[in-house]
């Protein structure tokens, strides 16, 4: 150990990243104290990792966090989670923020302050390539001199920041690969009835519990999108067709538009949600390299709609992993077994209900029919907790059938997940 060199040291201790373990560690001897010192490269002050942080004062935190982060000279990525812990001052904070700006490439910040201050004023810009920000304020945007040249990821979790001060700092982002948003608090003018985000670097995109009239972003690049738990009127992708990944999970809309050019799809998984089949089908329908569908919760705007396996077989030749949930309305199965054609491609099939009857069997062993080439079946289901003679029926009868099913389909691993 003795002949390890400083930088092998710092290596050893960034990958520890809690704060507590990095400065235990660091008193092994003189030659690991000098590697905390000049060659640590991650730091982590999270609340969840020592019980501890619960029970000391907001200052004597604040001295704690200040004498280890001044004790290095290097620090690349720096996290501090201090969730709903303590309120901090707002002076040791900016003097954390002031003395690693100039080496900082990853900062994960999840503080309260007071007073509020606005923290891409205090932050390295220059070399910073990850940003994730929770519970803070971002106000005055200013791309002009505000910018940062490096940075790809940029997430804000509880954020209060203006419509225009984003679309400003998506302007002073001109690398930004990606942006997470998580119940963004987005400050509109009373003349706004919807909000418009531009990047022509962006990637990846995706917003939770977050609602507006309308929607609009244009990313050229844009590969994945990803709404979750959101309600809008609008919501529109302006793109040149290079969309690889759409997940849609608990979300209202009435009209959802991501564009003609829908070639590149690999990837759509759609939960809980209420779709008009014709223009979603539409959309996607282009998508001959799809290799993943999965629709699960969807209910259908229309009475009259049903999707059947045949319509999924044909438009989506190369599927590899396909996922249904059993619904059964009004005597009407979605995904129903009609036609011939096979899911030839299919490794991965994943069949779940929340409501169980008879058809449901004898729906898993049609579609197993059309997966010639099946690995893996995973059963999903809701197991109430009160059962019903005929309950408890209907589940013997499926667990016979599950039983035959391993005896013909010897080559197909499965299995179950209830809830």
């Amino acid at each position: 150990m003795e002949n390890l060199p400083v930088e092998v040291i710092g290596n050893i201790l960034s990958h520890l990243s809690s704060a507590r373990d990095v400065v235990i560690a660091s008193l092994t001897c003189k030659k690991w104290r000098e590697a905390w010192r000049c060659n640590l490269h991650t730091l982590s002050f999270d609340s969840r990792d020592w019980s501890i942080y619960h029970e000391l004062t907001p200052t004597r935190l604040e001295i704690l966090i200040t004498q280890t982060i001044f004790q290095t000279k290097a620090l690349q990525c720096l996290m501090i989670s201090m969730d709903d812990v303590h309120e901090f001052s707002a002076a040791p904070v900016i003097a954390w923020l002031m003395y690693t700006r100039d080496s900082l490439r990853r900062l994960h910040f999840n503080v309260r302050t007071s007073p509020v201050f606005n923290i891409i004023e205090k932050c390295g810009r220059q070399k910073l390539e990850v940003l994730a920000l929770a519970r803070n304020c971002i106000t005055g945007v200013e791309p002009s001199y505000q910018k940062f040249p490096c940075l790809k990821s940029l997430s804000l979790s509880f954020v209060s920041i203006s419509a225009l001060d984003l679309s400003l700092l998506l302007t002073a982002c001109p690398r930004l690969e990606t942006l997470s948003m998580v119940s963004p608090e987005i400050a509109m003018s009373d003349s706004q009835a919807s909000m418009e985000l531009s990047s022509f670097s962006l990637k990846e995109f995706s917003v939770e519990s977050f609602g507006l009239d309308k929607f609009v972003l244009e990313a050229d690049l844009l590969e994945h999108l990803h709404l979750k738990d959101c309600t809008f009127e609008v919501f529109e992708l302006i793109g040149k067709g290079t969309l690889k990944v759409l997940k849609v999970d608990d979300v209202s809309v009435i009209h959802l538009d991501i564009g003609e050019n829908t070639e590149n799809l690999e990837i759509v998984d759609v939960s809980n949600f209420t779709i008009m089949w014709p223009k979603f089908y539409h959309m996607i329908s282009k998508a001959t390299k799809l290799c993943r569908l999965r629709l699960w919760g969807v209910v259908f705007d229309d009475d009259d709609e049903v999707v059947d396996l045949e319509t999924i077989s044909v438009c989506f030749p190369q599927l590899i992993h396909l996922s249904l949930s059993y619904d059964l309305r009004d005597g009407v199965l979605n995904y129903g077994l009609q036609g011939l054609s096979l899911l030839v491609n299919v490794a991965v099939l994943e069949l779940g209900w929340t409501s169980i009857n008879d058809l449901f069997a004898i729906w898993v062993g049609g579609i197993l029919e059309r997966c010639p080439n099946l690995k893996k079946l995973v059963i999903y289901g809701f197991v109430s907790e009160v059962k019903t003679h005929e309950e408890c029926q209907i589940f013997a009868k499926f667990t016979e059938f599950i039983i035959q099913i391993g005896r013909k389909y010897t080559d197909v691993k499965v299995e179950f997940e209830y809830e």
